[in-house]
């Protein structure tokens, strides 16, 4: 049929009198188009065409199927040749049942309809849609209220055609009023059309937007067609997913939409006889893409139908989170697009074998002897640019966060200096599921959480300064002793008042960001101190790395590919209890401050690095049993936030010590806040605070000078840091060689 053929046979009246709209003795309605209270779209009978004056949609019936259904133009087309066969329904019983067969597919079109109007009028479903990242714009996705039969809508045929169908089930139920009731069959669901080769609609897809734990996905009776279509039979490139909301969630991806087709299978048994006979029919076909669950069942599945299929390239992509579109609610599309090009190929290494082994890319990494080192690049890779022993130890403090004794660090600097850039790119590394992001936390928020809400999680707190006392105490509770207890009171059944016991548990770890290191010392007593590289050359490497991203020699897509590594070695550990026989033949130096609590720390750390290690461990009922190799490892990466807890100096203050110190080169020589400040182009402001502390602290005094042509300071005491630095190390070294003696 030509396309001037079907708008002289289709009226613009029938048009839309199928989809239920029907226009004012002015021949006016309101648009369906763009959010219309007052009636703007004008519709002319004679020539067959409308035009809106509010957003100057036009055109004709075509061109109103194409916008109404948000179809291509071949669909729209299509579409209009199927309303066109339209016959006018009998009135007797005997032919409803005969109607319905012969034009079911027009009548779910139309009952599509009416629930594709419905997911604009049901918040609960927007809301649905936008928590599953599903845009309900672009999707051919619709609401069932369970109200189509109600009221002005309740009609003797649409009764009986629901009935024919299985949109409604007759349950011998007769109402209050006296009239028979139904129950609506997916109720409360959004929606999905499933196609037949002609792309009509021959089936329906429910899925229940409540919170129920059983009898989530529902089907019309007899259920046939595919989702989202029949493929192109010139289709090269085929994608099967294990749902159909996996399968949705990739069709709103352009590059994938375009590229590649796609099927929905209906679960891990789902490949039906329908779908193995449209893949026989795609002459052109060359690689199928399988996108199940990550789980076993998944696994399996794959397994299965990638037997099945052999006769086709099988490849598989490995998902970093659970499905699909729980991916693509935790990341950028672009994540899909890097996971399609790093796809593996299932490999039959004879015409019996069923299955094939899956590389163990992450087991293997796990496997190296030098795995720390081998993380700290890629960790590099992922984007942190220099503060190469920092963030190692900041990521095995966040790799943690599973333990029964997960680990917290500070991390100390000026404002500018990049800690909160820092600890962000951190958590990066950490599947993103498992990450709770704060800029504040208000006085009470952290009593109100669920009892388990912070149980297997990593915290992380942008800016410690802005936290209040009560929010402070609270989180030194959670650090501490991993729960807060609380008396609160709540309205019994009866609406009675009355005291219950409400708690929080905390095991997680957590990292955090400040300036003012001194303010927190009950928390650093129970945290790792690190201190921002603040130095000239850090502010190069960070500069000269800029510059390459900028020219275009640093390729974003390498980052993300890593950090969805390192993401997936996290998940690959296996969380044991480490048993350290060393223990106890290891000392801390005697100068450090709070020393309990830093030896409990340094344990945790030894702790940790030994469940990275676990591939290379032994392991004695069930439990790692750590080398001298872990020791040393904690020793290294361990040692400034050590320094640290010995200095009474802050981390951002002791390098700014430093550096005067180095400017001066002698303890005899006097200096001027402006001299510091044009030597190190730093502000007056940051200048200033650091001379009130060391004032403070009686490293440096003040020797003459006026207020208002600028103050002379000297430095009062010249401590020899480098010096102390060289002591601790030998001491601990020392004593891990001493153990390896007697090994």
């Amino acid at each position: 049929m030509e396309i001037q053929d079907i708008k002289q046979s289709l009226t613009l009246a029938t048009i839309l009198n199928h989809y239920s709209i029907k226009p004012d003795k002015n021949n006016m309605l309101c648009c369906p188009f763009h959010e219309d209270n007052t009636a703007s779209l004008q519709v002319n009978p004679i020539q067959n065409r409308y035009k809106c004056h509010a957003c100057d949609k036009k055109g004709d019936v075509i061109q109103f199927v194409q916008d109404y259904e948000k179809l291509t133009k071949r669909e729209a087309i299509l579409k209009c040749v199927a309303l066109i066969g339209i016959n006018p329904m009998p009135k007797s019983q005997s032919q409803k049942t005969e109607i319905i067969t012969e034009n079911k597919s027009i009548f779910l079109e139309k009952m599509f309809q009416s629930f594709r109007k419905g997911i604009f009028n049901s918040n609960p479903a927007k809301d649905y849609c936008r928590e599953r990242n599903l845009n309900i714009e672009t999707l051919q996705v619709g609401f069932n209220g369970g109200q189509f039969h109600h009221g002005t809508r309740r009609d003797e045929t649409l009764i009986n055609n629901c009935l024919a169908v299985g949109l409604l089930l007759d349950r011998n139920i007769i109402s209050k009023t006296g009239e028979k009731a139904y129950n609506v069959f997916g109720s409360k669901c959004i929606v999905f059309p499933l196609k037949n080769k002609e792309n009509q609609i021959v089936s329906l897809y429910f899925r229940s937007i409540l919170n129920q734990k059983e009898a989530k996905h529902f089907y019309l009776k007899n259920r046939t067609g595919l989702y989202p279509n029949y493929p192109d039979k010139n289709t090269k490139k085929l994608i099967l997913t294990e749902s159909i909301i996996d399968c949705a969630s990739l069709l709103q991806i352009g590059e994938i939409a375009q590229n590649y087709s796609l099927l929905a299978c209906y679960g891990t048994n789902g490949l039906g006889q329908e779908i193995e006979k449209a893949i026989a029919e795609l002459t052109e076909l060359e690689e199928i893409i399988f996108c199940f669950d990550n789980d076993n069942a998944g696994e399996e599945a794959v397994k299965k139908y990638a037997s099945q299929l052999k006769q086709y390239k099988i490849s598989t992509i490995e998902l970093p989170n659970k499905d699909i579109n729980e991916t693509l609610q935790l990341h950028e599309d672009e994540i899909i697009i890097e996971l399609l090009n790093q796809r593996k190929e299932l490999i039959f290494f004879s015409i019996e074998e069923k299955t094939t082994t899956k590389p163990k890319t992450n087991i293997d990494f796990l496997k190296q002897n030098n795995l720390l080192q081998e993380l700290n690049v890629l960790i590099e890779k992922s984007g942190i640019i220099g503060e190469e022993n920092s963030r190692l130890l900041l990521f095995i403090i966040a790799s943690s966060y599973k333990t029964k004794s997960p680990l917290h660090a500070i991390v100390q600097g000026s404002s500018g200096s990049g800690k909160t850039h820092l600890i962000s790119k951190i958590a990066d590394l950490i599947p993103p599921e498992d990450v709770l992001r704060f800029t504040r936390i208000t006085e009470s928020s952290l009593y109100n959480w669920g009892e388990y809400d912070l149980v297997g999680k990593l915290l992380i707190i942008e800016d410690l300064d802005g936290l209040k006392e009560e929010a402070m105490f609270a989180m030194r509770e959670l650090i501490s002793n991993q729960r807060l207890s609380s008396s609160v009171s709540i309205k019994d059944k009866k609406g009675n008042i009355k005291s219950a016991k409400k708690e929080v548990r905390g095991v997680f770890s957590s990292l955090s960001a400040t300036t003012k290191g001194e303010l927190y010392e009950d928390n650093m007593s129970r945290s790792f101190l690190l201190a921002v590289d603040e130095s000239g050359e850090q502010s190069q490497r960070i500069i000269h790395y800029q510059n390459r991203k900028y020219a275009g020699e640093i390729e974003p897509k390498d980052q993300e590919k890593t950090k969805i590594q390192l993401q997936q070695i996290i998940r690959t550990l296996t969380n044991y209890e480490v048993i350290n026989p060393f223990a106890t033949r290891l000392e801390l130096p005697e100068e450090v401050h709070k020393i309990r609590r830093l030896n409990e720390m340094f344990q945790s750390i030894v702790r940790q690095i030994t469940l990275l290690n676990q591939h290379h461990r032994e392991l004695k009922n069930d439990k790692l049993i750590t080398q001298i190799e872990d020791l040393e490892q904690a020793t290294e990466v361990l040692f400034e936030s050590i320094i640290l807890k010995v200095d009474e100096l802050d981390g951002s203050l002791r390098q700014f010590f430093e550096r005067v110190k180095k400017y001066l080169k002698t303890q005899d020589k006097d200096f001027t806040q402006r001299e510091i400040r044009q030597a190190f182009n730093m502000s007056k402001s940051q200048i200033h605070r650091y001379l009130q502390a060391l004032l403070e602290l009686e490293y440096i005094k003040q020797i003459g000078g006026y207020a208002n042509k600028g103050l002379k300071y000297k430095i009062d005491y010249w401590d020899d840091y480098a010096k102390l630095r060289i002591k601790i190390k030998d001491k601990l070294l020392l004593q891990i060689k001493a153990l390896k003696e007697t090994v």
